[in-house]
């Protein structure tokens, strides 16, 4: 587990390096107005991902993960699940730019056509249920250098249209998938699929594929919102900050993703609970010291992409605080998928939308993204909440481990990590400004 979340952090670090490198050249090429476009459409095509998988991909795991020779018909399954919804997506997320006006729509559902590829990417599964995540890492690495490398072609000649920049990072999503396909064939089991029991499956999948629809809807809700209260510029403002906070929860995400299988098996040797605890304690407390660090550091973060960012370092702070609370809501809601319980992880994720919508109708029209900075924090709470009472009800007890004293230690330093860095920036700024002045003076 260790070795499996370690190659995914760093697989992530080198593909956010890519996704963050994009931004910044297009923030510097694109209008205010288009580079806001250009953020919303990757929003959308995150929601799109969500739509796609639908929960299959969890499902193929479960399924799997204890009985290998399932995996012909369960992928069979799943892949009738994913064309199907692909080509729904296509419709909707192609049809909406036209039906909104949008520039460049045709290259906007040209580039739409890239989730359908994740039919391929189900072969992976034996990777997953083995814990063996180095062959699917290499082939993300090389898609975000490959979409990185669309970007800088595009940028090359000069290229104004952002649905042209959506369709070579869809190129690079797309190329990921295929890959994964045939490196995962000599893997698979050599029987043929029997059958397709894509009904057991569809069961199986809608409460998982819904709750992550409304994951995936209370993340980027808030850019609805945004876009009609706000307008767009701002909107790309305070995009660059949630792509921030979607660097600083990786550890914890890929954890929990890293985890299914594990949790499964101690879900059955009756440890689930302190199981939970093991993983996500160390986890908090450590997540709580370091978005405490980064959150006076803000404004100079934002920065780095043009001085106009700065004005969303507020909602920076405050997705910060969401981010840590998503290292405990994480593997709770995995270990609720982990036992089969995902009407429970529905439910959970059926709150939290709710949430966050109420959320961003009432805090964004006085507030703007600081508004929705607060949504995305409260909902992330509600999560944990959540999360934590289903697994309670379900008899998942001892969720404290042997320690229940160690999640207080999240919020203590989370405000160690604030004093000390606020001290540390509130020093470096005094003495910048005692320089400038006496080199002023001289």
């Amino acid at each position: 587990m260790r070795s499996g979340t370690v190659l995914l952090v760093l697989g992530r670090i080198w593909g956010s390096g890519c996704t963050f490198l994009a931004l910044w050249l297009l923030a510097r090429q694109l209008s205010g107005d288009d580079f806001g476009r250009y953020t919303f459409y990757l929003a959308a095509f995150m929601l799109l991902d969500s739509f796609v998988d639908f929960g299959t991909g969890s499902v193929a795991v479960q399924m799997t993960a204890d009985d290998e020779g399932r995996t012909p018909n369960v992928l069979a399954a799943t892949r009738r699940i994913r064309l199907v919804a692909g080509v729904l997506g296509l419709f909707v997320v192609g049809g909406g730019a036209f039906a909104m006006g949008e520039p460049g729509a045709g290259w906007i559902l040209l580039a739409a056509l890239y989730p359908i590829t994740h039919v391929f990417e189900l072969s992976a599964t034996v990777f997953r249920t083995r814990i063996a995540w180095g062959v699917p890492v290499a082939v993300r690495v090389f898609a975000s250098g490959a979409s990185l490398g669309f970007v800088l072609l595009l940028l090359y000649f000069d290229v104004t249209s952002p649905g042209l920049y959506l369709v070579g990072i869809a190129a690079g999503s797309a190329t990921a998938n295929f890959l994964l396909h045939f490196a995962s064939r000599s893997q698979l089991p050599k029987t043929p699929a029997t059958g397709n029991p894509w009904k057991e499956v569809l069961r199986a999948s809608v409460p998982l594929g819904l709750a992550g629809l409304c994951q995936q809807a209370y993340f980027y809700a808030d850019n609805v919102f945004l876009r009609a209260m706000v307008g767009r510029e701002p909107l790309g403002h305070y995009n660059v900050g949630v792509r921030v906070m979607s660097l600083s929860i990786m550890v914890g995400v890929y954890a929990a993703l890293v985890a299914l299988p594990w949790f499964r098996r101690e879900h059955s040797a009756g440890r689930l609970g302190p199981a939970i605890a093991r993983l996500a304690q160390p986890l908090f407390a450590c997540a709580c010291l370091v978005t405490g660090l980064l959150s006076p550091w803000s404004a100079q973060l934002l920065a780095v992409f043009g001085p106009e960012f700065v004005d969303a370092q507020v909602s920076l702070q405050w997705l910060f605080v969401a981010s840590a609370l998503v290292y405990v809501g994480a593997p709770a809601m995995t270990a609720l998928v982990a036992i089969g319980k995902t009407g429970s992880v529905l439910r959970v994720a059926s709150v939290g939308l709710l949430l966050n919508i109420a959320g961003n109708a009432l805090l964004i029209p006085g507030m703007g993204m600081d508004g929705a900075a607060i949504a995305t924090c409260l909902t992330e709470g509600s999560v944990v909440l959540g999360a934590f009472w289903a697994l309670r009800r379900l008899g998942v007890s001892q969720l404290g481990g042997g320690r229940p004293w160690a999640w207080a230690l999240g919020p203590i330093l989370f405000g160690a990590g604030w004093f000390l860095s606020r001290t540390l920036l509130t020093g470096l700024l005094s003495h910048t400004v005692s320089h400038t002045v006496s080199h002023t003076t001289q």
